[in-house]
């Protein structure tokens, strides 16, 4: 990663596309598992700010693990929330609602992109472009092989970076496989117990 790579997108798919529909899914765990490791990692090469437009799943995952670094006083991250438009949350669940508000009340930076209310999909095209656009690299949660919304903001990555140095890093199911095992021995109590 190079310098100027301090600002860096996370998205990836929306929690029901994971078939996740409760906060205590044990795939979560393992979803923030990957993504610190690969916050470290950043921060380690540089980076400082992160930035999620909120949406459920990976994104306000994403979110919690910025905040839990940042918190722990022992690294430097910044977490900013680029919402599409107001009133996002108007149709997330109760669980995703509370973890939305929690991360938009911590955020170092917290806006919207447009100051109105959902419209229509063109916000959200404007969204991933505008997001693709004021950030210097992107790591996503997605696998081509299982489409989702996130091709959405892979696209307008795939499209800057025919243009400039734009590095986009992919989690695939294999790296998610490989990280539930990680965890598993780290903990061999975790999937029997069902914590």
């Amino acid at each position: 990663m190079r310098d100027q790579e301090s600002v860096i997108l996370i998205t990836g798919y929306k929690a029901h596309e994971l078939g996740v529909f409760t906060a205590d899914h044990p795939g979560i765990q393992t979803i923030r598992y990957i993504l610190e490791k690969k916050i470290l990692a950043y921060v380690e090469q540089g980076a400082l700010w992160f930035v999620i437009s909120g949406q459920t799943g990976v994104e306000l995952w994403a979110g919690e693990v910025c905040l839990k670094l940042r918190d722990s006083g022992q690294i430097n991250v910044k977490l900013a929330v680029l919402m599409p438009f107001l009133n996002q949350e108007a149709h997330y669940k109760e669980w995703q609602k509370e973890c939305y508000l929690k991360v938009l009340d911590h955020a170092d930076y917290a806006a919207s992109i447009s100051n109105r209310p959902y419209e229509g999909p063109e916000q959200l095209r404007q969204k991933n472009d505008f997001l693709v656009a004021k950030t210097d690299a992107m790591l996503i949660i997605y696998d081509e092989e299982k489409k989702g919304s996130p091709v959405f903001y892979l696209n307008a990555a795939k499209r800057k970076k025919k243009q400039t140095h734009y590095p986009i890093q992919m989690i695939n199911h294999y790296d998610l496989d490989l990280a539930a095992d990680d965890l598993q021995q780290q903990n061999p109590d975790y999937w029997s117990n069902g914590v």
